[in-house]
């Protein structure tokens, strides 16, 4: 294939990779507090009060990273692009509304990430996810999470090695397998945002900010096994499944896509003729 001719992922400058990394080096804060903090500390003790400010403060970091990328990398066309595959992926979401993890836009977040680049999937996940949410009413203190999570889902698949070299059945294999393990890892990140939300009293699995940190680790694996893991096994089957049958023609589709619009080509216009 003449180099020329591949699909191109939306390159990243300076300025947006220190905003991604800045956005998720809060963004692991504002997931992990309740293991960052020694027992009684003030932030503990606020257990309630935490999550509304850290979902407060990813709002504005996940727009400032959108800012910085469209700055660097995010031209016309691929602007179009992102619309029409957030679009598709809000659409995608309440197709089986969460039951049971069925939950088919996750497949598309790890394509689309393949093929444009992990900046790209940051913005398509977040973007895609906050517009899920007005769609089906999913709007809440937990919305600025799942974006930032899904935002780290889709970029996790631009980083996959050989963006230009494999392709085929090995391809699909990789991406399937990303998904797969990636599913579980949005499930575990997503009930870190809702767990200390629980009250100590209501369950001995929900967090105690009075707790030594291995214990409440513990009674986090406990809560994840005992609320989460069915569901977390059928997006990723589900992930699985969609990758391997209708991988090969999104693929396709995405990359002929990209080829075409050129992203890196500058939009000019011609002067008038006199």
């Amino acid at each position: 294939m003449n180099p020329q001719k591949q699909a191109r992922a939306v390159r990243l400058g300076p300025r947006s990779v220190a905003a991604l990394v800045l956005v998720s080096a809060v963004g692991v804060v504002g997931f992990g507090w309740p293991f960052l903090t020694p027992p009684g500390s003030r932030l503990s003790a606020h257990a309630q009060d935490a999550p509304w400010l850290f979902a407060g403060l990813l709002v504005l970091l996940v727009a400032v990273v959108a800012a910085a990328i469209s700055e660097s990398g995010l031209g016309p066309k691929a602007v179009a692009m992102l619309g029409v595959l957030a679009a598709t992926g809000a659409a995608l979401r309440p197709i089986g509304a969460g039951t049971a993890g069925i939950e088919p836009m996750f497949f598309l977040m790890v394509l689309s990430g393949r093929v444009l680049g992990p900046g790209f999937g940051f913005v398509l996940g977040s973007v895609t996810m906050f517009a899920s949410a007005l769609l089906t009413g999913g709007v809440g203190p937990w919305m600025p999470f799942q974006m930032l999570a899904m935002g780290w889902f889709a970029m996790g698949a631009g980083l996959l090695p050989g963006p230009d070299r494999l392709r085929g059945r090995a391809e699909l294999v990789m991406l399937a397998a990303y998904g797969f393990l990636a599913a579980f890892v949005y499930g575990t990140v997503m009930n870190m945002a809702g767990w200390p939300f629980m009250s100590a009293l209501a369950s001995n699995v929900a967090f105690d900010p009075q707790a030594a940190v291995a214990t409440n680790l513990a009674r986090f694996l406990a809560y994840c096994l005992a609320t989460s893991l069915g569901w977390d096994l059928g997006r990723a089957v589900v992930t699985v499944v969609l990758t391997l049958l209708v991988g090969p023609a999104v693929l396709r589709a995405l990359r002929r896509a990209t080829r075409r619009a050129a992203f890196e080509t500058p939009v000019t216009f011609e002067a008038p003729r006199q």
